[in-house]
């Protein structure tokens, strides 16, 4: 394995990252000490060599629990990071390193003719949303069909998500993981001193936040700017919108602009 990633770091000019795909097939874990390995992979070796050929590029491993020294990233498997819906992240701990979270399009990683669990562009946006809102980076994989081509049901739904982020990409793009954890009606992301309030679950027109650091100077909706009342107290933050989400809204968003922390003397 070394000898072909020596070839493959080497040849064909930069590469941005390596990205390791199971060890399980190999049992190479004590469920009792997910750092003890059965099989020696030799990580430090193997992470080394890639660091050295090629010191920018990014190291992850999906190997579904806690990250190793030289990973510059980690990953979970169809999970949120945190959660464990699928059962490949329970022996996982969220580390110091940056997120991501990887999900298919329908329930296949690579082409199946035969699956047709098409996700909706809702439930993707939706996802993307939410990894955002847990601080991580959004994979979506597509496999290609023998031809190398992209199946239909895929482009369509890619080119619906790509709309979607053109108009509401700047709640998504460079922004962290907002004050307020994910909660079951959705998530906050925030950027400098804005913070994106993004309601995915939720048909009321109120919606209550936990307190949070800073004064609120404004709410509004990012679609179309038209202002959300706020009330901010000790005890939490209330927002009312003139009309509460339509049930198949994707996602109401509310940009909140907090006011610039003054530094202390």
């Amino acid at each position: 394995m070394d000898t072909q990633l020596s070839e493959l770091l080497t040849n064909y000019g930069p590469v941005g990252g390596i990205w390791f795909d199971g060890w399980w097939d190999q049992s190479a874990h004590d469920k009792n000490d997910p750092h003890k390995t059965v099989v020696d992979w030799k990580l430090d070796r193997t992470y080394s060599l890639i660091h050295k050929l090629q010191p920018a590029a990014l190291i992850g491993n999906n190997h579904h629990v806690a990250p190793f020294p030289g990973e510059d990233f980690q990953m979970f498997e169809k999970d949120l990071p945190g959660q464990n819906k699928t059962g490949f992240s329970g022996e996982s701990v969220i580390g110091q390193l940056p997120l991501e979270t990887c999900e298919t399009m329908n329930g296949a990683w690579g082409f199946n003719i035969k699956d047709n669990r098409y996700k909706s562009t809702k439930d993707l946006v939706q996802y993307l949303v939410k990894a955002a809102g847990h601080n991580a980076n959004f994979l979506l994989n597509v496999g290609p069909m023998p031809n190398g081509r992209i199946q239909s049901e895929f482009v369509k739904t890619l080119a619906e998500v790509g709309q979607w982020m053109q108009k509401n990409g700047e709640t998504i793009y460079g922004t962290r993981g907002g004050p307020v954890p994910a909660r079951d009606w959705g998530v906050t992301t925030a950027v400098g001193n804005r913070v994106f309030v993004h309601i995915l679950n939720w048909e009321d027109r109120q919606l209550t936040l936990p307190p949070v650091s800073g004064k609120i100077r404004s709410a509004k909706l990012f679609a179309d700017k038209s202002p959300v009342k706020v009330v901010q107290t000790p005890e939490g933050i209330v927002l009312t919108m003139n009309s509460g989400p339509s049930a198949d809204a994707t996602d109401t968003i509310i940009e909140l602009e907090m006011a610039p922390e003054v530094a202390k003397k």
